[in-house]
């Protein structure tokens, strides 16, 4: 099964990425999703639901620990193949 991941961290911040914007770069530009897209207003990658799995764990523990106060979050499937 495939899944695509959108996502943001608060607070925000438009004039200096704030550190738990730069974590949550880090977590999907460096794994294995694809499709990977990072944006001022939201967050999204895609991938196996075991990377997708595996990168949600990942970046709530670490955007958390860089002091994000609310994450949002939405997991869709995909059909086989890709959207």
């Amino acid at each position: 099964m495939r899944l695509r991941l959108e996502f943001t961290t608060e607070p925000f911040d438009l004039d200096v990425p704030p550190p738990h914007a730069v974590v949550a770069r880090e977590v999907v530009e460096g794994g294995t999703l694809e499709g990977v897209e990072v944006g001022p207003f939201g967050n999204t990658a895609e991938g196996a639901a075991e990377e997708v799995v595996a990168a949600v764990a990942e970046l709530l523990h670490r955007t958390l620990a860089a002091g994000a106060t609310r994450i949002s979050l939405q997991v869709s499937t995909l059909p086989e193949g890709g959207a």
